[in-house]
């Protein structure tokens, strides 16, 4: 996905901003198609005027990047994950799945693109202050951006549903999560599609060798449409058959107890001309 967005990772770039000023004037604006959707694109308005919560993307970007030699976790990952998480919803939706706030509070499909919004732009933000138990962190510093943020556009009790839905989306995207919610298992899903080479890039090109990175860099491009036995269908394009390993290691165990496996098929494909043709293609 990252290539069909055009972004690079934040502060990666050869002359890439990189005081904290500088940082801010060159902010990543966070955009997802809002289809009529005016509170998603009032939240977001208030969301691209908050240089508290640009500040804690940058700071989780530099723990990851910068000091443990990860993959982007700053402000591109989470554009990417909430385009991703809305896509992922309303293909649901219109395969006649509905976010679980419609079914159980008897709320709307376009206030489950909040929760999915908001789940992905917060799931990292705990990075800020440490990678072991990020999630958990993220929970703590998410909560009075959320309430501020509901709070401007719902009333009192809705608001307060809604950042619950968006605390489990973001608790339940951590390694062995239990989604509860038709949402949270789409969070959890998104994260794990932000597969594409430009994310990789930075600990490849640093020199690491790992089946981690060589795995990462192996994926060409990954595309999301209807399916046509189930609502969602996930097509992963690889140059090199390295690539399953990021696909078994990552997407299948953030697919497999997200909820959604039963509306997701995914399918792995290699083009690659240079290497022994051991696969061409793998459906999950």
């Amino acid at each position: 996905m990252a290539e069909e967005t055009g972004l690079l990772e934040e502060g990666a770039g050869d002359g890439a901003p990189r005081t904290l000023a500088e940082r801010l004037a060159n902010r990543i604006v966070m955009t997802v198609p809002v289809r009529h959707n005016p509170k998603l694109a009032r939240i977001l308005e208030r969301v691209n005027a908050d240089d508290e919560l640009y500040a804690l993307w940058l700071a989780a970007n530099v723990n990851a990047i910068d000091r443990l030699g990860m993959t982007d976790h700053g402000p591109v990952h989470v554009k990417i994950v909430m385009n991703i998480a809305v896509k992922l919803l309303r293909l649901l939706a219109d395969g006649g799945v509905p976010g679980s706030v419609v079914t159980a509070y008897g709320l709307e499909d376009l206030d489950a693109e909040v929760v999915v919004a908001l789940g992905a732009l917060f799931h990292d933000v705990g990075l800020s202050v440490a990678r072991p138990e990020h999630e958990t962190y993220s929970l703590f510093v998410a909560q009075p951006k959320l309430a501020a943020l509901l709070g401007e556009v719902y009333d009192v009790a809705t608001a307060t549903i809604l950042r619950s839905e968006v605390l489990q989306a973001i608790i339940a995207h951590r390694s062995g999560g239990r989604p509860l919610t038709v949402e949270a298992g789409v969070v959890r899903v998104a994260d794990a599609l932000d597969l594409a080479e430009g994310r990789s890039r930075i600990p490849f090109e640093a020199g690491s060798t790992s089946i981690h990175s060589v795995s990462a860099a192996a994926i060409e491009a990954v595309h999301i449409t209807a399916g046509e036995a189930k609502p969602i269908r996930v097509v992963v394009e690889m140059s090199n058959s390295a690539g399953l390993f990021q696909i078994d290691q990552l997407l299948r165990k953030k697919l497999v107890g997200s909820g959604l496996e039963q509306h997701v098929e995914v399918e792995a494909r290699s083009e690659a001309e240079q290497e022994k043709r051991l696969i061409g293609e793998v459906r999950l």
